[in-house]
């Protein structure tokens, strides 16, 4: 049994996904004790439960750590909680499923595409609107006093510098990055998902829907 001097040190993540309806408290958080009987009996406390699940439906919750606390002191009533991570964290129940492997490569071809297209769209659009072609045509004439047939070093260069600034931009070039730094996408992506999850947590907040101490651990109706 857990004496009133123990120290029980929880860290949750921000975002956590789980693929069982009945989640426990090993499932959303890291532990640490001195006392060796405690974490192996709080990892196996029950925190919430989703109901009505199915394949189609992506379930989430917003939980505040004080119910965290709350199930923790039912259960070692005297022992003192150290949070060391969030506040407040989402729990997210989506059952896995793995589509077969063409699947995968139909989206991965889908995804090349669009993002080929869509760039090079991008890429003529701006040349066009600043009007490229006319300026190394000008550019070219000045300098070999010779009329430029739309081919020339200058558009090879271009071409070629283009493509090389965007390797080192975006510092990725297939599974081979140039430094250890993360690429702008990677910082973009994590920016977003930040963002999402601030956002989620506030409205689950505002509509007095998270999970907080004195609640229900029984949620039907927190589908999104």
């Amino acid at each position: 049994m857990a004496g009133s001097k123990d120290i029980v040190y929880i860290k949750a993540d921000r975002n956590i996904e789980v693929t069982k309806p009945d989640v426990t408290l090993g499932d959303v958080l890291k532990m640490e004790c001195s006392n060796p009987a405690v974490v192996p009996h709080l990892s196996t406390v029950k925190l919430l439960r989703f109901h009505h699940t199915d394949q189609k439906s992506q379930n989430r919750v917003a939980v505040s750590v004080l119910k965290v606390i709350e199930k923790i002191h039912k259960e070692y009533p005297g022992i003192t909680v150290e949070n060391m991570g969030e506040t407040d964290f989402i729990v997210t129940y989506e059952e896995q499923q793995t589509a077969g492997g063409m699947v995968h490569y139909l989206k991965t071809a889908a995804v090349v595409l669009i993002s080929f297209f869509g760039a090079a769209f991008s890429t003529m659009a701006f040349n066009n609107d600043v009007d490229t072609t006319k300026m190394f045509a000008q550019v070219y004439e000045q300098l070999t006093g010779q009329v430029s047939d739309g081919f020339t070093l200058l558009e090879l260069t271009y071409c070629i510098g283009l493509t090389i600034g965007i390797l080192v931009f975006f510092n990725h070039f297939g599974r081979k990055k140039w430094t250890v730094d993360p690429t702008p996408m990677e910082v973009e992506m994590r920016l977003y998902e930040n963002d999402i999850q601030t956002t989620l947590i506030e409205t689950y907040s505002r509509k007095e829907k998270e999970i907080d101490v004195g609640s229900n651990d029984t949620f039907d109706h927190f589908r999104t």
